[in-house]
């Protein structure tokens, strides 16, 4: 026998259809395995099969389970249906794809929460090679409608060949995460790990977080096959090509400042150092190619761009770790012992100094002709070498300022 609670209201025509309605109470001496989550914003075309479909699955699968509808507004009498329907209905007032999945996970009560959307496109009838996913120990388990199949108009053909594998490719690279397809909307997890990772995106990049939080958090995640459908709605979807794919892209982009902004800014800086050094001693020439002031100047920009890049980065790692948003980073942390305030003002104060010491040697060069015109091709290299100097250091002065902030509440207090 299976273990379905009974509905808040069980029809006539409920049971002519052999439909068993689950809500959240709790049978005595039960306790719920499995919570279905449906996001819901008028979806009263495609609900009661959404439910249905979930109902029966558990019900074959004996499983003590509950639906749970969060409404995120919905003015179409989807609420209606939901409890029609025997599921249970959880109000979400902030308004947003991923406010109503993180409303609706915290109000689930199973240990384990599968969640697919409500437009009938998941195959929430088969819902069984999720639940043994978490059974054998998985923390997360993604469906993979690539490996499973995709029906024919199931997923607009940019989605499928561009968005989805662009995405997940860079998700792989930036987080190394063991995910074909990031943005599966049918995927299982078990609830208290998932509250742990603290998700606070509201839009349609909560799909991106929930992987990207559980890969960092090295929780166990597996791919489940599974198929995608056309949907069952009349109206266009609520997911928008580009603009969500935008949101996705710097989701991803702005929890990795290690790809975003540390990495091309040493690349950057070593460039242009090494072409300054290279231009310092005058003009050089590859081939019929003629390198002088004008190159070192290039550099020269590149070298402030870069240092600006990695400054801002390590701000950057150091406040998503002081927000939860990212874990701590071992290497991070370490050098943030040895580089404290202090020692990170001192040296930018030395490189301002230098950088003024160049000026001033300049200004000499100047007046030994009468503060006369000078040359370009060789008067500027030093005021270049000086700018460089001054903009660096007082980049580190404050980027040791603002890590100091970042800092605050998590200093050890000094030994008496």
């Amino acid at each position: 026998m299976s273990e379905i609670h009974p509905g808040r209201v069980l029809r006539t025509d409920d049971r002519v259809l052999g439909h068993v309605p689950v809500s959240a109470a709790t049978t005595p001496g039960k306790t719920i395995e499995l919570t279905v989550v449906l996001p819901c914003l008028n979806e009263a075309e495609t609900l009661a099969v959404c439910i249905r479909k979930a109902t029966e699955s558990m019900h074959q699968l004996g499983v003590v389970g509950e639906v749970v509808v969060a409404d995120n507004g919905s003015t179409d009498g989807s609420q209606e249906i939901a409890e029609q329907e025997g599921a249970r209905l959880v109000p979400i007032a902030r308004r947003g794809y991923g406010a109503a999945l993180r409303g609706g996970i915290a109000a689930a009560e199973g240990t384990y929460v599968l969640m697919a959307d409500a437009d009938d496109s998941y195959a929430l009838d088969d819902i069984g090679p999720f639940l043994d996913a978490l059974r054998s120990g998985a923390d997360l388990a993604m469906g993979n409608r690539f490996a499973g199949g995709i029906a024919p108009g199931a997923m607009p053909w940019l989605h499928r060949y561009l968005g989805n594998p662009v995405l997940s490719r860079l998700g792989r690279v930036l987080f190394r995460a063991p995910i074909n397809d990031f943005h599966c909307g049918m995927r299982a997890f078990r609830r208290a790990e998932v509250l742990e990772l603290g998700m606070r995106t509201d839009g349609m990049e909560f799909a991106s977080e929930m992987v990207v939080r559980a890969s960092l958090s090295d929780m166990c995640i597996v791919e489940v096959p599974t198929t995608l459908r056309p949907d069952g709605r009349s109206r266009p979807p609520h997911l928008r090509t580009w603009r969500d794919g935008w949101r996705h892209l710097r989701f991803l982009l702005a929890l990795s400042p290690r790809w975003l902004m540390v990495f091309p800014g040493a690349v950057l800086t070593l460039l242009g150092l090494v072409g300054m050094v290279w231009l310092s001693f005058g003009t050089l020439r590859v081939g019929q190619v003629s390198f002088s002031i004008q190159t070192m100047l290039v550099c020269a920009t590149a070298v402030v761009m870069g240092t600006q890049a990695m400054g801002l980065a390590t701000v950057a790692r150091s406040y998503a770790t002081h927000l939860g948003l990212l874990p701590a980073h071992a290497g991070l942390e370490r050098a943030l012992q040895r580089v404290t305030l202090e020692r990170g003002v001192v040296a930018g104060v030395l490189s301002i100094l230098l950088g003024a010491a160049a000026f001033v040697a300049a200004f000499f060069h100047w007046t030994s002709v009468d503060f006369g015109s000078l040359d370009p091709q060789s008067s500027l290299r030093l005021p270049m070498w000086g700018m460089v100097m001054v903009v660096s250091g007082l980049q580190l002065v404050m980027v040791s300022f603002t890590m100091s902030l970042t800092q605050i509440g998590t200093e050890q207090p000094e030994s008496h």
